[in-house]
């Protein structure tokens, strides 16, 4: 964890913990499981950049993101980026490391100032055991992360960039909800680059492309989606047709 975290209070922290109880994975627990599970959980601040960990680190934690971004990615030995997700509040991350114990897979670095909370691996696997039902929402989960990863894959094998970026776009809009003005994506181009494996002027180009037919709107480190009907059927289809 970095140093520049500050822990808070556990009275600070309580008002959070609806965020975990709002998650799929516990929502369900009853209120003294519930209770169990709030007193391993430990807040922190972060500012943006900050490490949370990196690849090969050992798994010794769970973390749900309470505000802010997390980013999970990868880097080669060249300086090359590659975002394999954006992790949301009310969401949760590191699972697999900490039900496995081997290192983990990918870097995680607040991507914004965030508040998080960190459950420790030899409170949580005594807890998982004590919670049968809670087990089998976490191989769900992980299902649910193997088909997203091998979407991602098919999208990289298979689509051309505006099959990706459509899709990439699409996914990331589930998260929010609609507005009346569209539906805002906190993402810069440089970030969506490294999520699609383009450069950013290819990036930078189909967006204007696609705002000049008012499907999206190009806004100061975020992109709003005003049409989603178009980027679906290209999304669906792996290519923008003539």
């Amino acid at each position: 964890m970095p140093r520049d975290k500050t822990i808070e209070p556990r009275q600070m922290a309580n008002g959070k913990l609806s965020v975990l109880r709002k998650h799929p994975i516990f929502r369900d627990l009853d209120a003294e499981a519930f209770e169990q599970l709030g007193r391993y959980a430990k807040s922190a601040t972060l500012k943006r950049g900050a490490t949370i960990f990196s690849k090969g680190d050992p798994g010794n934690s769970l973390i749900a993101v309470i505000s802010g971004t997390v980013k999970i990615s990868i880097s080669s030995p060249d300086g090359r980026n590659a975002i394999l997700n954006l992790i949301g509040p009310g969401e949760i991350f590191g699972e697999v490391a900490v039900l496995d114990g081997q290192a983990r897979t990918a870097d995680a670095i607040a991507n914004s100032n965030c508040e998080i909370f960190v459950i420790d691996r030899r409170e949580f696997l005594p807890f998982v055991k004590s919670q049968p039902a809670l087990a089998m929402k976490f191989i769900e989960l992980l299902c649910t992360r193997l088909r997203w990863t091998s979407d991602q894959v098919e999208q990289v094998i298979l689509q051309d960039l505006p099959g990706r970026l459509a899709s990439a776009l699409i996914r990331l809009t589930e998260r929010h909800k609609a507005t009346q003005g569209g539906r805002a994506i906190a993402i810069t181009q440089q970030e969506i680059s490294e999520m699609v494996g383009m450069s950013r002027e290819s990036i930078n180009k189909q967006l204007r492309a696609w705002a000049s037919r008012n499907w999206v709107r190009l806004e100061h480190g975020a992109i709003v989606v005003l049409d989603a009907g178009p980027l679906q059927e290209i999304a669906g289809s792996g290519t923008e047709g003539p």
